[in-house]
């Protein structure tokens, strides 16, 4: 009997253990979800960032699993450049493993925008999500018109005529100088300031002011120069106090005389001198004045001890501590010029060749051809293009030369090497084309530099394409309306067009500077009437100065 039960208890327990283990519910381990790809409207999203992307952008994103739908509003999110959210609305393909993302809104056109998800991500079964994504995208260009179409001849008026208001209604209120740029309050510059006076002399030309308020003007500003300004053996300073005349130091020891900038403001008052040839006493003493400024300018005591060169700086205080030569090719041809055609301290042939030219040494000469195009003088590339600019708002390059080279080929050869480069953009920097083009120095995000074919950080200024339109009307042209109807609610502004931008870095310039904003209206000008051309080459002194330094022109 007690084996009999002794089985029987075996069995029940047998059975029951059975059953419960047969009963027992099956735990699925959560499974974790890893991104297998994403599209953005059908293009892979590789890179961190894509650009050119529509206004109403869907991005398709393929997981590992499923995923759990409750977890996608807060891991994933589109955002704004500022870090704002933007609505988005989702939904799901292939059994929840594919999402697609689209903003519930058309997004603003050439506007970062940053697409995260976070860890907070969940498989449908609970697993983690495996990685993180961070990308950004920049939407495409608006390509609708921001101003009303207008003629090219009337689109050139408009154009001088509001960058002209940096000039006149900027201007120090004080000496009438040009401030440095729209942040500068009583800081002027004396180079801008040269580009002022040449601005003044097109805003009569166009009708913008009368010669009467253009003549009171220019009293303003060579009264100031005259009694107020400091000078050095005759030489500005790059910067000035508009109220007081006195000197602002542009860096450490760069206290005392700029040689460049100073031919820069003497250009423009000669240029000036030049316009205003009336026989009554106000322009008559006008002319004597701006004479007699130039006179006073002690060139070539700037050889630093008869030296074969001209310095750029000196300094009451460190004397000839910058000890920077002043040699070519770049902006400074203008100097050797004036220096030539002073006859109160002019320097002879000599330092140009030996100083400036350095005899036609590689540096100064170049030769080589870009986009098979030949370059005559320069470093590869021709480097920024205010070194076609700056000079030759007064000196006309037109049938110019001497003995290292032909002007005229210099100054077009180096902006059609500019614009090639900017088309075949080697950088791949967004936006870049034969619409949009043009380095030189500006302002950058954060910064200042003169941006060339081999210091190019994808910053464009307007001023490099619109100051070559006597070099390249067609492409200064095609790029001029670009920058007005297409970017214009972007770039042109109370002053004109802002100093730079960047389509790659979403980024657009909220300053005017003076040395930009200069050869804006002055080589619009020369390209449409040759005025300040004409006004400039027609000084005796000029004529006399490039005869010295051995260049024949028509003008001579």
């Amino acid at each position: 009997m007690s084996r009999t039960i002794t089985f029987l208890l075996v069995l029940f327990t047998a059975g029951f253990l059975a059953c419960k283990k047969k009963s027992a519910p099956v735990v699925e381990q959560p499974k974790t979800v890893t991104l297998q790809s994403i599209r953005l409207n059908g293009v892979e999203f590789t890179n961190s960032i894509l650009y050119g992307a529509p206004l109403q952008p869907v991005l398709r994103l393929q997981f590992s699993q499923p995923l759990q739908r409750s977890s996608i509003a807060t891991a994933v999110k589109l955002l704004t450049a500022s870090s704002s959210e933007v609505s988005i609305s989702t939904s799901f393909q292939n059994n929840d493993s594919v999402l697609i993302v689209q903003p519930s809104a058309p997004l603003t056109a050439l506007a970062r925008y940053q697409f995260v998800v976070s860890s907070g991500l969940r498989s449908a079964s609970g697993g983690n999500f495996i990685g993180s994504v961070d990308k950004s995208f920049i939407t495409q260009i608006d390509s609708s018109r921001k101003f009303p179409t207008i003629t090219d001849d009337e689109l050139l008026t408009k154009v001088q005529q509001q960058t002209f208001k940096y000039f006149w209604d900027f201007a120090h209120p004080v000496s009438g100088l040009a401030r440095e740029r729209n942040t500068s309050g009583d800081l002027v510059t004396s180079g801008g300031s040269g580009f002022g006076a040449m601005a003044i002399v097109t805003g009569i030309h166009r009708s913008f002011i009368t010669r009467a308020q253009g003549l009171q003007r220019m009293q303003t500003i060579v009264d100031f120069l005259k009694t107020k300004a400091q000078k050095f053996h005759g030489a500005f300073p790059h910067w000035l106090n508009g109220n007081s005349g006195n000197v602002i130091a542009f860096s450490a020891k760069d206290d005392g005389a700029d040689l460049v900038e100073t031919s820069l403001l003497m250009m423009g008052l000669l240029t000036a001198r030049q316009y205003f040839n009336g026989a009554d006493a106000a322009e008559t003493n006008l002319r004597n004045d701006i004479t007699a400024l130039y006179n006073a300018v002690e060139w070539s005591w700037f050889r630093k001890n008869n030296e074969q060169v001209l310095y750029w700086h000196w300094s009451p205080n460190f004397a000839w501590d910058m000890n920077l030569p002043i040699r070519g090719w770049n902006e400074c041809l203008i100097t050797y010029v004036l220096a030539a055609s002073s006859s109160t301290h002019g320097i002879p042939k000599t330092v140009y060749d030996n100083g400036w030219a350095r005899n036609g040494a590689a540096g100064f000469v170049n030769g080589n051809q870009y986009f098979n195009i030949t370059l005559p003088l320069g470093s590869a590339y021709g480097g920024p293009l205010f070194f076609s600019h700056y000079s030759f708002m007064g000196i006309d390059p037109n049938g110019l030369s001497d003995a290292y080279a032909n002007y005229e080929v210099q100054t077009k050869n180096h902006s059609r090497i500019n614009y090639q480069y900017c088309v075949a953009n080697p950088n791949g920097h967004y936006g870049y084309s034969d619409s949009l083009w043009g380095l030189t120095a500006s302002d950058i995000p954060n910064g200042y530099t003169a941006s060339s074919p081999n210091n190019d950080v994808g910053v464009i200024a307007p001023t490099a394409a619109l100051s070559s339109m006597p070099y390249t009307p067609v492409e200064s042209m095609k790029a001029l309306k670009f920058f007005y109807y297409v970017l214009g609610d972007k770039l042109f502004k109370e002053y004109g067009f802002v100093d730079a931008f960047s389509l790659k870095q979403t980024w657009f310039a909220s300053s005017f500077l003076a040395i930009d904003q200069g050869p804006v209206i002055a080589m619009i000008e020369n390209h449409r009437s040759k005025l300040l051309w004409n006004l400039f080459m027609s000084a005796p002194e000029v004529k006399s100065g490039l005869t010295t330094l051995g260049f024949s022109s028509p003008h001579l």
